[in-house]
């Protein structure tokens, strides 16, 4: 059993808005499949994975380091310890290997692409959907029955942010989502709140909203803003300032009410364990947001849940980012307390597969194996293009 070749490519998914910091009119991604020598109904197995959108595309880290690092170790090395199947805690050691440690930057996006792609590849070899290696390997068994999915959305619309903003509301509560997420931080405060009050009149129930800052706001503003959001009560404010500033989470935390959701760009367990170290966020309201696809990959994402686990985090604490079906995988296998989706923006690879039913935001376990990349149309057809597969 070896790994054969692993070849990535670059996707376009531009998309016409904007958040509070950047535009993602030029965002890429990168696509990964890694091939192998093991054959199901005739034809060899191949893993599939991307990176999430906002860290574009890493061709350069992948191909000068860290494909040449895992194709040059001996096929057993790469193996579990019964040789049944890949481990992916040796290839994500193989991709390391020579890198210092520190500076987690653009090399854990890179590692993170090929990582989703060893999982979708084990669990294809287990002829399971991962849901089910991550429950029976990390979970005791367990799994969720179904689980609360989110819209990440509602961006800036400019010259047109009435009927933009409320527009996108109501397609994603026609999809069966409940939970909706909003951007602020790129108008003035009484902007925002007339942009907040337009978003409820469409989901009714404070509870219905989250908003996200993208890390905009400095203390005094991001307390500003947080006072404003409590007349509200919303489900939670999201990357109020900088993702690397502990001291404003933990004096924002100390100053508001309202729930305070972070960690999509932080890619390292390093880096959460300083954030739950000295961010002052509450185990008992607050939510940790770590990006699987971003943050070295699941292998290092299953660090982190571990690490706040030890730090008196429940699992329903944590929450993925990334609007991908990795989240949706994690979330269902690990006992998470939801996941993330992007089913109107940065297409094809935004969203779950063509069979995924959202019903009053809530969906259940898809069965088909590995990641089921397979079961998305669009965005099978495009991988497929593009790393030219058969």
């Amino acid at each position: 059993m070896k790994i054969t070749r692993i070849r990535d490519a670059v996707a376009p998914i531009p998309s016409p808005m904007r958040n509070s910091v950047i535009s993602f009119d030029k965002m890429t991604i990168s696509i990964v499949a890694i091939e192998t020598d093991v054959v199901r109904d005739g034809k060899p197995v191949v893993g599939l994975g991307f990176c999430s959108n906002g860290r574009y595309a890493q061709s350069g880290i992948m191909r000068e380091r860290l494909i040449p690092r895992v194709m040059e170790r001996d096929a057993a090395e790469l193996l579990d310890d019964d040789g049944g199947n890949f481990s992916p805690q040796r290839i994500w050691a193989a991709m390391m290997s020579n890198e210092k440690p520190g500076g987690h930057g653009d090399r854990a996006v890179a590692v993170g692409a090929i990582d989703m792609a060893v999982w979708d590849l084990v669990a294809k070899i287990e002829n399971k959907p991962l849901w089910k290696v991550l429950s029976e390997r990390f979970n005791s068994g367990a799994h969720l029955d179904e689980v609360l999915v989110y819209s990440g959305g509602g961006y800036y619309y400019p010259e047109n942010e009435k009927t933009g903003l409320i527009g996108e509301m109501e397609r994603t509560r026609a999809l069966g989502y409940r939970l909706c997420k909003m951007k602020i931080g790129g108008a003035d405060i009484d902007t925002d709140r007339q942009r907040i009050e337009w978003a409820l009149g469409v989901v009714g129930a404070g509870q219905n909203l989250a908003v996200d800052a993208n890390g905009r706001f400095g203390l005094d503003e991001a307390i500003a803003y947080g006072r404003m959001l409590e007349e509200y009560d919303l489900c939670w404010y999201e990357e109020p300032v900088d993702p690397l500033d502990y001291m404003a989470h933990a004096v924002l935390a100390e100053t508001t009410s309202i729930p305070i959701a972070t960690g999509e760009n932080l890619f390292s367990t390093q880096d959460f364990r300083n954030l739950l170290r000295h961010g002052g966020l509450r185990a008992d309201r607050d939510w940790i947001q770590p990006d699987p696809s971003l943050c070295y990959g699941l292998t290092e994402c299953l660090r982190i849940i571990e690490l706040a686990k030890t730090m008196g985090w429940e699992r329903l604490r944590t929450v993925p980012h990334g609007g991908h079906q990795l989240g949706l995988h994690m979330a269902i296998g690990l006992g998470l307390g939801g996941t993330e989706s992007y089913p109107g923006v940065f297409q094809p690879y935004g969203g779950f597969a063509d069979d995924v039913e959202i019903v009053d935001g809530m969906t259940t376990p898809p069965e088909a194996p590995g990641l089921g990349i397979e079961t998305r149309a669009k965005m099978i057809g495009d991988m497929r293009e593009r790393l030219e597969l058969g």
